[in-house]
């Protein structure tokens, strides 16, 4: 029957548990975004970073983007936006008080179903501090899983609530709360199985245990089982049909994720699901040396994969075993493969073999077994009450120990990367995305050994061998960039990106004519494709390179006018217009929808230079370079407005910087020269003059800095 009494409820479990989960969690209020979805989900999202928006509002309903369907998650990560801007911190506590309440809905629904206070709270406890749910928590990308889970919880509340007093108005709360977890994550199409076991255990609406040990002797309590099975199902049918519904979208919007069977056969996906179903379980017992991205292996040994059907055939045999003294194995075991199902990897979208976050919901069905059998086995023991509680808190120290140690891999991306990179083998993702991340800190030579293993271990992974030229090309190895783009642009010919930065790479070069063809390409890819069009532009003037940096991010969408994005290329348009009192306030509020656009701040800075402002200028330079201290187009500007301030050693370490990040940059060279003289450092200041010609032989400033510098030479030497 129903155990629906709620007596003696203990308020000091729930404060409890809001310590412990706020023990193993507090770090992450200190963390960053990383670049791994975070930066999908909301760092270069611009329809996320403007925040409620009716456009954004629309957009969140109608996209498909990050090959789900999910227009809640993108609404709270909007929500965060709208009340954090782009301060990670409070993303974070977002997330942190989202997996708390999902902790205290979890122990209050168990205790509800049940009535066994301690053992809901074990269950709880286990849920809210094991690290393989650190994943779900720390990272802000994966808001998915701790909103679905909400609504997850809020519709086992609604459905015992139905069970208590049928009725349609009853009901709709069911659906309602169903409904908006798929709308926040489309794991949760399992769900109305998990509400069939919970009728077979706890709430015992489910009386078919008859059936299951002894298969026909009892035939009119087997009629009413069948009944009783039918009966349930139907009460059930508008859930599964909005799970049908659900998968059908779902399909829709990852169908470009999924990857082929000849990329990754069938045979193959269902070796990898049958380990991993045990994988889990080992990382759940033993939670160490866990990883953001587990690559798919070469070969998986058929010992692991016999092996696995084997346990995984022992313990549902068991499960059957003990379903009429322990049902809640059968659940527990039951709810732990059901809810795994959708992200087992039959139909696989990404490159990963398994993920933490995966384990959110189904693990919970392995907790329920742990703290309903173990009291039950050791119910005849004289010191069980004290074996349990100690055994309990001791799980629950070492459990948070590990918790707290594995969310400090999350502080940062590089932290993050470098870790899982320690943990496993030929993870090209991880190597390809710490590459990134260096080279984002101006750190070339370290992220191109990491491009360059990722292809060793994939050669045909675009993103590594976009982003290895892209490291190349900034260094001034625009020779050697080409070819990497050229290998980039076979694998995905379609990249406008790609194309773009093989034209400013050959523009470099002298190439023009081949420049303007990539450039042409890019434009017929993507029309409104704002760099490629000036630089065409500049190509066909056959005046000057492109002065566009290039970029380290691929394929970005086209700006809306009322995003950050937007408002810089109007901000943009202007300025080049010359009417720069009218791009002002464009960049400014580009800067206010966005503060960490570092292109924004160069051009202001550029802007208050012109007006002879050099505080607000070196003010603006000085911002660009905290957000991207790769610039060389910053170092350079800072170091001229330092210059007409008279300060002239710390412009020529600026001027140095930049020529570091881009040796190639011929008016750095010029720059240089000319603080170099006015230190009396006339030869060195002659030879960078003399490179500034050389990378640029239209340069005429450089040629006639050149001139005179010389003319002082001889001069001084008469």
């Amino acid at each position: 029957m129903i155990k629906l009494d709620f007596k003696n409820r203990n308020f000091i479990i729930y404060i409890s548990l809001i310590l412990i989960t706020v023990a193993a969690f507090w770090q992450v209020y200190n963390f960053d975004f990383v670049r791994y979805d975070d930066d999908k989900y909301v760092t270069e999202n611009s329809h996320v970073r403007s925040g409620f928006t009716k456009d954004g509002f629309v957009w969140a309903f109608t996209s498909v983007n990050a090959n789900n369907w999910h227009p809640l998650t993108w609404l709270s990560h909007m929500l965060d936006c709208q009340l954090y801007g782009l301060n990670p911190a409070g993303h974070h506590l977002t997330n942190l008080f989202l997996h708390i309440l999902n902790t205290l809905l979890l122990f209050f629904i168990f205790n509800l179903m049940t009535g066994f206070m301690w053992r809901s709270a074990f269950v709880a406890a286990l849920f809210a501090i094991h690290p393989l749910h650190v994943e779900s928590v720390a990272w802000v990308a994966e808001r998915k899983d701790v909103l679905s889970t909400l609504f997850f919880m809020l519709t086992l509340w609604s459905y015992i609530n139905y069970i208590r007093r049928p009725g349609l108005y009853r009901y709709l709360p069911v659906l309602l709360f169903f409904i908006l977890g798929l709308m926040s994550k489309p794991m949760l199409v399992t769900l109305p199985f998990v509400l069939l076991l919970l009728d077979f255990w706890p709430l015992g609406r489910l009386q078919f245990t008859e059936i299951i040990s002894s298969a026909g002797s009892q035939p009119a309590s087997n009629q009413d089982a069948a009944k009783s099975v039918i009966g349930l199902l139907i009460e059930k049918i508008p859930l599964f049909i909005i799970s049908a519904a659900s998968v059908c979208v779902t399909l829709y919007a990852q169908w470009t994720g999924i990857a082929s069977f000849q990329a990754l056969p069938f045979g193959t996906r269902i070796s990898n699901a049958l380990v991993s179903f045990i994988s889990y379980m080992a990382k759940m017992v033993w939670p160490v040396n866990l990883a953001v991205f587990y690559p798919y292996p070469d070969i998986i040994p058929i010992w692991q994969i016999v092996g696995s059907i084997l346990l995984l055939i022992l313990i549902t045999l068991i499960a059957l075993r003990s379903v009429r003294r322990y049902p809640y194995v059968m659940t527990g075991w039951l709810w732990y493969l059901g809810t795994l199902v959708p992200v087992i990897g039959l139909v696989q979208v990404g490159n990963q073999s398994l993920a933490d976050r995966y384990t959110y919901i189904p693990m919970i069905g392995l907790f329920m077994i742990i703290a309903w059998s173990v009291p039950d086995l050791l119910a005849r023991w004289r010191y069980h009450r004290t074996a349990l509680v100690v055994s309990a808190s001791l799980v629950i120290v070492v459990l948070t120990t590990l918790t707290v140690l594995q969310v400090r891999y999350w502080r940062d991306s590089i932290i993050l990367f470098e870790h899982a990179l320690g943990v496993t083998k030929n993870n090209y993702v991880m190597h390809s995305n710490l590459g990134a991340s260096l080279a984002e800190q101006g750190k070339y030579d370290d992220a191109v050994l990491h491009y360059t293993e990722a292809l060793r271990i994939k050669p045909d992974d675009f993103e590594a061998r976009y982003n290895i030229a892209n490291a190349l090309a900034r260094q001034g190895k625009m020779e050697e960039s080409l070819s990497h783009y050229a290998e980039a642009l076979r694998i995905r010919p379609d990249a406008a990106a790609a194309h773009n930065n093989m034209g400013i790479a050959l523009s470099y070069l002298g190439r023009t004519d081949e420049a303007a063809g990539h450039f042409r390409e890019a434009l017929r890819i993507k029309p409104d494709f704002y760099d490629a069009e000036m630089n065409l532009k500049t190509a066909l003037n056959r005046k000057t390179t492109p002065k566009q940096e290039i970029p380290e991010i691929a394929d970005k969408k086209p700006a809306d006018p009322k995003t950050a994005e937007g408002r810089m290329q109007a901000g943009l348009s202007l300025f080049q217009k010359g009417r720069f009192d009218e791009a002002i306030p464009e960049f400014e509020e580009a800067l206010r929808l966005n503060p960490k656009i570092a292109a924004a701040h160069v051009s202001l800075g550029l802007i208050m230079a012109q007006k002879r402002n050099l505080d607000k200028a070196i003010h603006h330079f000085c911002e660009a370079l905290l957000i991207k201290p790769d610039l060389a187009e910053a170092h350079n500007s800072l170091g001229v407005a330092l210059t007409y301030k008279g300060e002239i050693d710390e412009a020529i370490t600026h001027f140095e910087k930049a020529l570091r990040i881009n040796p190639k940059f011929a008016k750095a060279h010029n720059s240089l020269a000319v603080a170099l003289a006015q230190k009396g450092r006339t030869d060195e200041a002659i030879d960078h003059l003399r490179r500034a010609v050389q990378l640029q032989p239209n340069y005429e400033e450089a040629k006639r800095n050149l001139d005179i510098m010389l003319n002082i030479k001889n001069t001084s030497g008469r």
